[in-house]
């Protein structure tokens, strides 16, 4: 008796639409704990790695359509994503200022099959990822010369073609040192948010509840991630604070804000990058807790009025034992050593 025929396809289409819903979700900015989530998830099996590759294409050629929008919208119209794809699609992707005229990443995958350009892991470019613990810090020199620098708690993934210098900022902070190419931009993704340079050096952080780029040198574009309108100029010594709010549909929300900084407060900004903090007038429980994300050594606060005390100066983070012994010589603390716990006690 012959056996029955099977169709991989519904397992096949059910595999595309988790790798949608998960770069749907790592748009919106991931939460603690998913990026590690969908890095098992890719290496769980070879075609979940494979059709995020393939997304991440599709989506990468989208930006290079901006002077065919009106055929592009146009075949949208037209479009309706399968069945499976619809959940997926309804998850929230970060769309910032304006409205899009297509339905999730289903009708992306419909663009890139109409123009011809639906990718294969075998044709897309090289990519590496580089993070970082709670504890970490990362200096990495790019292919073309460039610098990235990766706070704690950050993941970045780095993608360079012959058209376009690709990052995309998945958590975290990273502040970036732009090598001059004026043929081959430099594309930081963050949260929906794309920032276009093509020499210069800027920050971007995942902040709360927004995405902040800050200039420390010449000049970038700022916009939406799947768009080349709607792009805001930020140039050296400015903050662009870009709420999730606004970086959706949601138009009600209000506009990005720039702001003006004072040559100090760009040092402050960018301190985690020579390991120091800047700490005014903080509480002691709070710099503690500041400390203990960036050693094994761990400091606990034992009398709550000397939590409450107010500390200020700057600080080499993983100088855990300086911070102890500077507050012991100001007769601030008596600290109490018991294996790999300080106690900060009264003196």
């Amino acid at each position: 008796m012959k056996p029955p025929e099977t169709n991989p396809r519904p397992e096949a289409a059910a595999i595309e639409a988790e790798a949608m819903a998960w770069l749907a979700e790592r748009d919106e900015g991931f939460a603690p704990g998913r990026v590690a989530a969908f890095d098992a998830w890719r290496r769980r099996d070879a075609r979940h790695g494979a059709a995020v590759a393939e997304l991440e294409q599709v989506l990468a050629q989208l930006d290079g359509l901006a002077e065919r929008r009106d055929e592009v919208n146009a075949h949208f119209a037209r479009v309706s994503p399968p069945p499976r794809a619809v959940a997926a699609a309804a998850v929230p992707t970060v769309r910032w200022w304006r409205p899009v005229a297509w339905g999730g990443m289903a009708a992306a995958l419909a663009v890139g099959a109409f123009f011809g350009f639906r990718a294969s892991p075998s044709t897309a470019a090289p990519e590496t990822r580089y993070a970082t613990t709670t504890a970490g810090y990362e200096r990495a020199r790019l292919d073309d010369g460039s610098t990235l620098e990766l706070n704690m708690a950050s993941a970045a993934r780095v993608r360079f073609t012959t058209a376009e210098r690709h990052v995309d900022l998945e958590s975290g902070e990273a502040h970036f040192e732009v090598a001059h190419d004026t043929a081959r931009p430099f594309v930081v993704r963050a949260g929906g948010v794309a920032v276009r340079a093509v020499g210069t050096a800027f920050n971007v952080r995942f902040a709360a509840g927004a995405v902040e780029v800050t200039v420390t040198e010449g000049k970038v574009s700022v916009g939406p991630a799947l768009s080349n309108g709607g792009a805001t100029f930020v140039v050296a010594n400015q903050r662009l604070a870009i709420p999730f709010a606004s970086a959706s549909n949601n138009f009600a929300a209000p506009p990005p804000v720039i702001e003006s900084l004072a040559p100090a407060d760009v040092r402050a900004a960018l301190a985690w990058q020579r390991r120091v903090t800047d700490f005014s007038d903080t509480p002691l429980v709070e710099v503690a807790a500041r400390f203990n994300r960036h050693n094994a050594l761990q400091l606990v606060v034992v009398d709550p009025t000397l939590g409450a005390r107010r500390i200020g100066g700057m600080f080499a983070l993983d100088d855990v034992e300086a911070f102890v012994r500077l507050l012991e010589r100001d007769g601030i603390v008596r600290a109490v050593r018991e294996g790999a716990i300080v106690q900060l006690r009264a003196p």
